[in-house]
């Protein structure tokens, strides 16, 4: 299945000169959402680990069915104040500003293996603050792996030290 003809293009969003990648289409369509998961599920096949960590909100959306279709515990990343618990803060840039995430201080143990799980790898910002956290509490990224990267922004070279995947590449 040609998971890409899924995707809609919006120009000027969030702002002028950013093309917002949409996959509200590919979530409501049941083939291509079941689809995608398989795909990615086939990406992870192989690597030994332990949950996926995943920033909200897209992040979410594919972590916990790929989770529940892989028997793996899901970790969430969260926007400040919205996890219930104490939490470890991380700073970083998107393409078009900088932000803040959060985790509970006990999601990851020293030892634990994860995946780190979004649906958009642009800058690498999001994804390397998250991968900062994970290893400031002990816990190992055994591998990345996105929905969609966006390639002319170059986020391999700040992830080098990674296995990073992708489903598609623009």
């Amino acid at each position: 299945m040609n998971i890409n003809s899924y995707i809609r293009d919006i120009k000027d969003f969030p702002k002028q000169g950013i093309v917002f990648y949409d996959i509200t289409p590919l979530l409501k369509d049941a083939e291509a959402f079941a689809a995608t998961i398989d795909m990615f599920v086939d990406k992870l096949n192989g690597v030994d680990f332990d949950y996926i960590v995943a920033p909200e909100a897209r992040g979410f959306l594919f972590g916990s069915a790929i989770a529940y279709k892989m028997n793996k515990g899901i970790i969430p990343v969260r926007k400040p104040g919205k996890l219930p618990y104490r939490t470890r803060k991380a700073e970083y840039t998107l393409e078009y500003g900088t932000a803040q995430l959060e985790i509970h201080i006990d999601a990851i143990k020293p030892g634990d293996k994860v995946i780190l799980l979004d649906d958009v790898l642009a800058t690498g910002g999001t994804i390397s603050a998250i991968a900062n956290m994970i290893e400031e509490m002990g816990g190992k990224v055994e591998s990345m792996i996105f929905l969609l990267e966006l390639d002319f922004l170059e986020a391999r070279k700040k992830l080098s030290g990674y296995d990073v995947k992708s489903l598609l590449t623009y």
